[in-house]
């Protein structure tokens, strides 16, 4: 019996499996990726971690300045997120057998989607936790690098709030009757939260329940009223701009956070695409027209 080749057919042929490479998805390959992205990063967290840890000195206070060690730690994760991106997208394209580079590039940029996906929900789990707990711990070594400005402002306004700091004020002197001492703060409580219009009538009122209360001249406690009141303002000047600068710190530093956010996703999209075009198989080319006619 005689086979004779058929180049046309072989063409046919290849034309299909072309297509059906296009068609098809190997998502077993794509989830192989995602697997071995995230061990990767998760393996070179904890080196990043190791190091950081081995940089301090508890016993000296030669350690780095906890905003550099903060700047390190976030490079550190950004460049392994794109060597696991890189990874991932590698071994996605490898194990799906795909030929054009195409190809294999999309399978790893779809794998490093669905792990950018699943560390987005590791990092709000208990998983998330165990490692974010491991950086806290390095970095609270270091004079507590994890406080955000506003927890480091919150005392301050505390310890600045203006009408506790007219309640002190009002009552450093005074072995003064309980009502009297009260009358005079709640007249200068309303000399402080009284519009323009009321204040000279609300700055009589206090000067005059100071004097009772401690037993002075209405002049001199006009005078002192005039004091407790710039100081006053002044106080609340001081927590109006602390508070103004806190937010503005953390309105930068959020979006300072977020682009860099942006950009190293960015740079691991193109690290996945990079990695499942390098992984692609090397086809195998058979030349139909080389057949020699076999008889059997």
């Amino acid at each position: 019996m005689t086979y004779n080749p058929n180049p046309e057919g072989t063409v046919a042929y290849a034309e299909r499996a072309t297509l059906g490479q296009f068609k098809n998805v190997s998502w077993g390959a794509i989830l192989a990726g995602v697997a071995v992205a995230l061990v990767v990063h998760v393996l070179l967290t904890m080196l990043g971690v190791g190091i950081g840890a081995a940089t301090l000195d508890p016993g000296t206070g030669d350690n780095p300045a906890a905003a550099t060690f903060s700047v390190a730690s976030a490079i550190w994760y950004a460049v392994s997120g794109i060597v696991s991106a890189f990874a991932g997208g590698l071994v996605a394209a490898r194990l799906s057998g795909r030929t054009d580079a195409h190809l294999g590039g999309l399978h790893g940029l779809t794998a490093w989607a669905v792990t950018t996906l699943l560390m987005l929900y590791l990092l709000t789990s208990s998983v998330g936790a165990v490692v974010g707990g491991a950086f806290s711990g390095v970095t609270a070594a270091i004079g507590g690098v994890s406080q955000t400005v506003a927890q480091a402002a919150g005392p301050a306004l505390d310890d600045a709030n203006p009408l506790d700091a007219l309640e002190r004020q009002i009552s450093a002197t005074g072995n003064d009757p309980e009502a009297l001492r009260q009358r005079a703060l709640n007249a200068m409580r309303g000399l402080a939260t009284s519009d323009e219009a009321g204040r000279e009538v609300a700055r009589q009122e206090a000067a005059q329940a100071l004097a009772d209360m401690r037993s002075i001249p209405l002049p001199e406690a006009q005078q002192q009223v005039e004091q407790i009141e710039q100081q006053y303002r002044e106080t609340v000047d001081q927590a109006q701009a602390t508070a103004t600068e806190a937010a503005e710190t953390a309105a930068s530093a959020l979006a300072v956070g977020a682009i860099a956010a942006f950009v190293a996703l960015i740079a691991g999209a193109v690290a996945a695409w990079l990695g499942g075009r390098t992984g692609v198989s090397q086809p195998i080319t058979t030349v139909a027209a080389s057949q020699t006619v076999r008889r059997h």
